[in-house]
């Protein structure tokens, strides 16, 4: 199962369009997981045209995107557990990670995935994979564009990311 990872997308603010890197991935996604910060609902629905779409809002996110979605999520797909939460929260963006791997805290999941820094992440927590896509679309401070490709079979979790350097 091949599962497409984004997070703050912050359109139409940062792009106008879905960049032609991440859709040329979506032509055979069979899942894609935005970990917040939409900020447009017209985003869930390009992203729905390609394949099913799941997230959660983050803090730019307004209250019919809220709503829609939740600030948590916990699904299962091939037999994993895939936690899904922005990250933002009271604190310094520094600790995005910690607030990620706070809100599933006593639940057992195999990934936690991510968003709200900007900036692409993945590593073990103990058995836990944490992974942060980037963001497709707005960067910051960072040298390339990025999202996530999770592969997942029964047993087995396989996470890159896909780094670009023009988001048109």
């Amino acid at each position: 199962m091949k599962i497409i990872v984004v997070a703050d997308t912050h359109m139409p603010r940062m792009a106008k369009k879905l960049p032609d890197r991440l859709l040329w991935e979506l032509r055979d996604a069979d899942t894609v997981i935005h970990a917040g910060d939409w900020t447009q609902l017209s985003i869930y629905e390009e992203l729905a045209a390609h394949a099913p779409t799941v997230g959660v809002a983050g803090n730019n996110d307004g209250p019919g995107i809220i709503k829609l979605f939740g600030y948590r999520k916990q699904l299962e797909f091939e037999g994993h557990q895939i936690g899904i939460v922005h990250g933002h929260g009271t604190g310094k963006r520094i600790n995005t990670e910690q607030r990620a791997l706070d809100s599933f805290k006593g639940t057992s999941v195999d990934v936690i995935l991510f968003g709200h820094s900007h900036i692409p992440l993945q590593k073990r927590v103990g058995s836990v994979l944490l992974f942060n896509p980037g963001s497709p679309t707005d960067k910051r401070r960072q040298p390339r564009y990025s999202f996530g490709v999770l592969q997942l079979n029964p047993g087995a979790i396989k996470a890159e990311h896909i780094f670009y350097d023009d988001k048109s």
